[in-house]
């Protein structure tokens, strides 16, 4: 089993080196690809140092799977270069994830649609995947009619330029900026860029994402991405409406038992989900679980993953795991 690893020299790129070993996923040889200006650049892994390859040798490799993080433009023009060789492709850009023949996975969700014809397979959103893991035992059980999410978004999810930045903030320190605002002892209501409606291409993947995911167009979603001086990961504060009346402890013990999830909601010792406790693993904690009394149905929650894990490395490796599980590559 050969696993390119594109991007191998970004924040999510290292991510996923390290999280390989900590999965022990099966493998006989990693090959860590970036730009030309990284060519040559050696990188701990296993205990040893991999070299850096440019992608263009990494295609004539052939790897059996290349987990991609390198930003949309490369994915488009080299996700279908590997294909061409036999390698099937896991992209954490937003480059595939819309496309009409192009799978949206979430492992825990909907890795069932994945089958042989599947060369390409999308990676959600980092605030996606943390948000549908935890709705798709609800809609599954009480049908889900409006969301109402927003979200807390770390640094990390913007990349190395973005975590500088806040250091030579706090540092007292003048350097790039990766925003167009001070980040730090701020909140900036900006993830992506703004559309013609108002709305950020972040916000809109969101909406179309968790659709896509979750099998169901009819769902009313409305977003509003925020960016907050933390490094752990992503937080949300969603609002569900159900077109089913819930028990809301049924609903709790649903969640309880669903992979990847977990309960922090104890809020009388002052136990929630918070991004610094989040950061370094891969689960998916859901707490501040309460009835929305302003409406019938409906349901508030506080959802924080570690963005740069589940919502991006560990998210990619599962669906790698899965592909080999079932022999699907």
């Amino acid at each position: 089993m050969k696993i390119a690893v594109v991007g191998a020299t970004g924040l999510v790129g290292n991510v996923i080196l390290n999280s390989l070993l900590e999965r022990n996923f099966s493998f006989t040889t990693v090959y860590a690809v970036a730009s030309e200006k990284s060519i040559g650049k050696k990188i701990d892994f296993n205990k040893s140092a991999l070299e850096v390859i440019g992608i263009k040798q990494a295609v004539s490799l052939k790897p059996d799977i290349a987990i991609f993080s390198a930003g949309g433009s490369i994915s488009l023009k080299w996700a279908p270069e590997f294909v061409s060789v036999g390698t099937i492709v896991i992209d954490n850009s937003s480059a595939w994830r819309m496309h009409e023949n192009i799978k949206l996975v979430v492992p825990e969700v909907n890795a069932s649609v994945l089958t042989k014809e599947d060369k390409i397979i999308a990676n959600p959103n980092c605030s996606t995947i943390q948000m549908v893991v935890a709705l798709a035992p609800l809609h599954e059980k009480y049908k889900i009619k409006r969301l109402v999410v927003s979200t807390y978004q770390s640094v990390t999810g913007t990349g190395v330029k973005a975590v500088e930045q806040l250091k030579n903030e706090r540092n007292g320190v003048n350097g790039e900026m990766a925003y167009p605002h001070p980040i730090d002892l701020n909140c900036i209501p900006h993830g992506g860029t703004f559309e013609d409606t108002g709305y950020t291409t972040e916000e809109t993947k969101l909406v179309n994402e968790t659709r896509k995911i979750l099998g169901d167009q009819n769902i009313n979603i409305t977003a509003t991405v925020v960016r907050v001086p933390v490094y752990g990961g992503h937080s949300e504060a969603i609002n569900v409406e159900f077109e089913n009346e819930f028990d809301l402890g049924e609903l709790k013990k649903i969640l309880s038992e669903t992979q990847g999830i977990t309960i922090q909601d104890d809020p009388e010792n002052n136990i929630y989900p918070m991004p610094r406790n989040a950061e370094g693993k891969d689960d998916v904690f859901v707490g501040r679980i309460r009835r929305d009394f302003s409406q019938a149905n409906s349901l508030n929650m506080w959802v924080v993953s570690d963005n740069l894990r589940k919502g991006a490395a560990t998210n990619a490796i599962q669906i790698a795991e899965y592909l080999v599980e079932n022999k699907l590559v």
